[in-house]
């Protein structure tokens, strides 16, 4: 299965949704998508939304981490929300949500940034 990624940009959030398979197959072409969506919108703030998100490896790890930080380089936020069980399983273990928040909805992470 492959890897569905849907960006969209409300003020300075850049809402990240995936759905499928984020593994080493994938990962490069969310990171270019990423890079390319903070450099070109002045983001400071990422909703990554993972209710779709089925799979996820240590590259996927990567390129969340990645993003984490150099969303902190402008002192901006990254929040995690609608994760699924096994991929927050990932997170725990990974010890991400130590530095990611998580939120149940999209709408409440975007109130939490203050954009909702």
């Amino acid at each position: 299965m492959s890897l569905s990624i849907e960006l969209e940009v409300k003020q300075d959030v850049l809402c990240i949704r995936l759905a499928g398979e984020l593994d080493h197959h994938t990962a490069d072409e969310l990171r270019q998508k990423a890079v390319n969506a903070i450099e070109s919108h002045d983001i400071h703030h990422i909703v990554l939304n993972l209710e779709h998100l089925s799979f996820m490896d240590s590259s996927g790890l990567g390129v969340i981490l990645g993003r984490y930080k150099q969303i902190k380089q402008v002192d901006g936020e990254m929040v995690v929300c609608a994760i699924s069980p096994s991929v927050q399983r990932l997170f725990d273990m990974s010890g991400l949500f130590k530095i990611i928040r998580l939120e149940p909805t999209e709408e409440n992470a975007l109130q939490r940034l203050g954009v909702a």
